[in-house]
């Protein structure tokens, strides 16, 4: 599998390539991410991390979606600079250059990778939080927001 990651990667790079008719200098590849983040694009140090157990269970989607999705990340920084992480340039690579739509989180069952979490509230119902998350609102470093219902999240002891 990590093979067809790092064909998959390189073919990413030739595309790009021809598209912007240059050349650039390869990332280094690692298997060592962790929990529900499928891949990760460290920028300053031109690095790709993938998510070992995610690509086990999902090797289609990362092949077809979350290699292109990371080198479009390492791409744009070297294009752009430092732009918004899924902002137009980015974008504008997953669809011209790769021609895929750009979304910006993968659909892929994490339970197997799902760590502990706890319970909060908001007027949409329950939301899970990390425990690191949670162990930021504990020690009164962060404070989260639901998404649909923009309300401030609480934690149900």
């Amino acid at each position: 599998m990590a093979r067809l990651v790092n064909e998959q990667v390189e073919q990413c790079y030739l595309t790009a390539t021809n598209y912007f008719e240059c050349s650039f200098e390869r990332p280094t590849i690692h298997f060592n991410q962790r929990g529900k983040i499928a891949g990760c694009a460290r920028l300053q140090t031109n690095e790709l991390r993938f998510n070992p157990v995610l690509l086990k269970d999902n090797l289609d989607t990362f092949i077809n979606e979350v290699v292109p999705h990371e080198v479009s990340h390492l791409l744009t920084f070297i294009l752009f600079g430092r732009v918004k992480p899924h902002g137009k340039e980015w974008q504008a690579i997953m669809t011209d250059v790769f021609k895929l739509k750009p979304n910006t989180r993968h659909q892929m069952d994490v339970n197997k990778v799902k760590g502990k979490t706890f319970l909060y509230q908001c007027q949409c119902g329950p939301v899970e939080l990390s425990i690191r998350r949670h162990n930021k609102v504990i020690r009164g470093t962060q404070n989260y927001i639901c998404r649909r219902c923009k309300e401030a999240l609480k934690y149900m002891k």
